[in-house]
């Protein structure tokens, strides 16, 4: 569909690309994929708002790359944190051209729970579907929205999304936990992509690849982790990991393309449930109450 591949890196996908005026939110931009997403976005011309867990990470991670932009503080983990940073970038009143869902933690050894959710699908799913639709007007008429995910979506394999037991008590399993997070990553991207039919805008969900990044600093022994993996998948650099978001949150080719998987640069296939746009539904209103919920317990 493209020209890129697996090796191609977040400065090749966007050469030649001017994204003067335009504004893009990054979540987790103070390391890793974030931190190389807000570089060279900037180096193309995009104004910034990088999202991390503390204004003062946000703000260090540009300050190192020597680029400008608006810092705010942005905890996935808490649903207040969460409505605070949207507030903070509606109080900016700038058109946004594309919110890049890139933060996530991964394979908690032991269960952690928010409000009764399991923390890995509480951060990587709750509170980015809070975050995502707490911002979507704002999207420009053509505005996108990335949302990470992994093929690690396939861990969630064979229990699949588990919606009776978000809690995670029932057979905690730390990959397993982190899968189906990552498949509800994909599922959330489809039923907000199908929000937006009739417009132009668009949601699509991808797959960075393999990289040695901070997400990785749960595993109790990550180079092991990173050796076993290498064996049989190639691990890529932070900026070839980078390449496939950004292409999908920047590239003229994919206008008008959503509801998509994206792996190594091109539209890939998840796991059947993966397409499941009832299931997506299902995630879609479970969702919405567990947030309803736990911002209900905040105002009391």
């Amino acid at each position: 569909m493209t020209p890129f591949n697996f090796h191609s890196t977040a400065q090749e996908v966007t050469e030649g690309l001017d994204l003067s005026g335009q504004t893009f939110v990054v979540t987790g931009s103070n390391s890793g994929l974030g931190k190389e997403s807000i570089r060279v976005l900037a180096m193309r011309g995009a104004n910034i708002i990088a999202c991390a867990r503390t204004i003062e990470k946000a703000q260090s991670a540009m300050d190192e790359l020597g680029i400008s932009g608006t810092p705010i503080a942005c905890d996935l983990a808490d649903l207040h944190s969460v409505s605070q940073a949207i507030k903070a970038i509606h109080a900016i009143n700038t058109p946004i051209q594309c919110i890049i869902a890139n933060a996530g933690i991964m394979a908690l050894p032991t269960l952690q729970q928010v409000q009764g959710i399991e923390l890995q699908f509480f951060t990587n799913h709750v509170g980015h579907f809070h975050f995502v639709t707490g911002l979507t007007d704002l999207l420009t008429d053509n505005g996108r929205v990335v949302v990470l995910s992994s093929r690690a979506h396939a861990y969630a394999r064979p229990q699949g999304l588990e919606l009776d037991n978000l809690s995670g008590e029932r057979d905690y399993h730390d990959w397993r936990m982190y899968g189906r997070s990552k498949l509800a990553n994909i599922l959330f991207a489809k039923s907000l992509n199908q929000r937006f039919q009739g417009t132009n805008r668009r949601a699509n969900s991808v797959h960075p690849g393999v990289i040695k990044t901070n997400l990785g600093r749960y595993v109790p022994d990550r180079e092991a982790m990173y050796a076993q993996i290498q064996k049989t998948i190639p691990l890529k650099t932070i900026s070839e990991g980078t390449a496939t978001q950004c292409l999908v949150a920047t590239h003229p080719a994919l206008e008008g393309i959503g509801g998509e998987y994206f792996s190594d640069c091109q539209i890939a296939t998840p796991l059947p449930q993966g397409l499941d746009m009832d299931l997506a539904e299902q995630l879609w209103t479970v969702t919405e109450a567990i947030i309803a919920k736990v911002l209900a317990l905040k105002s009391t």
